[in-house]
């Protein structure tokens, strides 16, 4: 019966980073920097919310936007933060994770042989809603502009298919950002286009060495604002995202959310309440504990003599395989894995552009770090 199927999934494929987690797992006393799963607790208040809420029936279907107080909360998260302005009733639409208002809002705006750019490398994630829409993806070489995707890489690509550009940042796998600058750039180039900009900011607030500023800022009517509390809050496992537009464009994004999932666990929706109120600045600490981490992970790296872009945002390096080994990404990492016990994403999960590299999560103790770099030195050092 497969036949049957719509072809648009079935040319599809599982992501490349859980394709080669999954592929490893198994390696007995293997080190993996492969997930971009934070290793903090969710706070022990934000838990205790969730808890009360059970206690206290609040299991009933809310709001489709999300309860209204939740959506102020988010509201008032992001002025404070990052000095966006939207109303809660009806510019914030409460999601299942930042991944399903990506999938929400590329169903909503695009149609087939759209066009969409993004900067390659990237995250896996938002190909394949493109294709399923009938977009087609774009993606555009940043490897020789420090992974960003700037009004100059940008400027070549736009057709009159152009639909929407993905602005990744602070970017998974790369851990770079973009500047206010840059992004006054990207805004004055698309000022008088009809682009659609889908600002993907779920590591807004895992920033080191500059404040984070978002195109909202300056193209608010077009950008669509992605965010939740996986990273900032250490709140993978409770699917708590953000989409903020646009009345326009939120009341049809709230149609596609509404027949999807009706509306995200109630349960949830408090837990993510407290984290945002009396939780607003719990990122801090991780943030620093992060930023120790990324220092420690820099001065081992260029000890060994690898080539990487320095991060400034999120908990990944994306590190260039050393010369002298013939083997692709995939097989670089497949060998690390087995001879080393250490593991890491293989570059080529991040399109074409990642070949060559591969990702190395820092979201693990100092500990672990160590332990796991140690390996890798030992294993550079006898295959050269």
């Amino acid at each position: 019966m497969e036949h049957l199927l719509n072809q648009q999934v079935i040319d599809i494929e599982i992501s490349g980073i859980r394709k080669f987690f999954n592929m490893v797992s198994d390696i007995d006393d293997l080190i993996s920097f492969t997930i971009g799963q934070p290793d903090f607790p969710t706070p022990e208040h934000v838990k205790q919310a969730g808890i009360s809420a059970i206690k206290e029936d609040f299991t009933s279907y809310t709001h489709n936007a999300g309860y209204l107080e939740l959506r102020k909360a988010a509201s008032d998260f992001v002025l404070k933060k990052y000095g966006l302005t939207y109303r809660p009733e009806d510019e914030v639409i409460v999601t299942v994770g930042a991944s399903e208002a990506i999938d929400i809002a590329l169903r909503t705006i695009l149609t087939k042989d759209d066009e969409v750019l993004l900067p390659g490398p990237i995250y896996p994630g938002y190909e394949p809603i493109i294709r399923i829409c009938g977009g087609v993806p774009i993606h555009i070489d940043t490897r020789d502009s420090q992974f960003k995707l700037t009004a100059e890489k940008i400027k070549p690509f736009l057709t009159d298919k152009t639909k929407c550009i993905i602005l990744p940042y602070p970017s998974n796998p790369t851990g770079v950002s973009l500047s206010e600058q840059e992004i006054k750039e990207i805004a004055s180039l698309l000022k008088s286009k009809d682009i659609f900009v889908i600002a993907d900011e779920i590591y807004s607030e895992l920033v080191y060495d500059n404040a984070h500023y978002s195109l909202a800022s300056e193209l608010r009517e077009k950008t669509i604002v992605i965010n939740g509390l996986s990273k900032s809050h250490s709140m993978t496992g409770w699917r708590v995202g953000f989409l903020f537009a646009d009345q326009s464009l939120c009341k049809h994004f709230l149609k596609v959310h509404q027949y999807n999932v009706s509306c995200i666990s109630s349960i949830s929706q408090k837990a993510a309440f407290e984290a945002l109120t009396k939780g607003i600045d719990d990122a801090k600490i991780m943030q620093k504990e992060y930023f120790k981490r990324r220092e420690y992970v820099r001065s081992r790296l260029s000890e060994m003599g690898l080539e990487y872009v320095k991060p400034d945002g999120a908990f990944y390096f994306f590190v260039k395989i050393p010369e002298g080994f013939s083997t692709n990404s995939f097989d670089f990492a497949l060998d690390l894995a087995n001879k080393a016990k250490v593991a890491v994403v293989p570059g080529s999960a991040f399109s074409e552009y990642g070949e060559g590299y591969f990702r190395l999560s820092y979201a693990c103790s100092t500990e672990v770090l160590q332990k796991g770099l140690n390996r890798l030195e030992a294993y550079l050092n006898n295959m050269s």
